[in-house]
């Protein structure tokens, strides 16, 4: 088989800028995780929590996946958002939801948090070689 196919670079990917965050895959579609983040996002404007089922009819992602990119909002490289989790009460738990727990979920901007400083190595080895003198 020839090789006929064109490679792409880094400089000839058009990348789509038309989300909020303008972050779009080399196809041009959105980020799953940009999609869940937008909808979370408006639904915590009107003091709304949703559950994983109630994200997927949205979104029409799985409620698995969904759960995942959850986690994935939490961590400082995709935004560190802070999601809350709380057990739906039963007097407003919906169709087909009504065994066992249900969970609904809300994203807030988190606060940024700074890394923590790790000690240099210069100051680790001379406390070392003072331990050992002191010996």
């Amino acid at each position: 088989m020839r090789k006929t196919r064109r490679r792409l670079e880094k400089g000839n990917v058009v990348w789509g800028t038309t989300s909020t965050r303008g972050r779009r895959t080399r196809a041009g579609r959105r980020r799953q995780r940009d999609v869940l983040c937008d909808v979370m996002l408006s639904a915590s404007q009107c003091d709304t929590w949703l559950t994983l089922d109630e994200l997927a009819m949205l979104t029409h992602y799985p409620p698995a996946s969904i759960s995942a990119q959850l986690r994935h909002l939490r961590k400082q490289e995709f935004g560190g958002y802070e999601v809350e989790k709380r057990q739906r009460l039963s007097g407003r738990v919906l169709h087909g939801e009504d065994f066992g727990t249900v969970w609904e979920y809300r994203l807030q901007r988190g606060v940024p948090k700074a890394a923590p400083r790790r000690p240099r190595h210069s100051t680790q080895r001379g406390a070392r070689a003072a331990v050992s003198m002191a010996a």
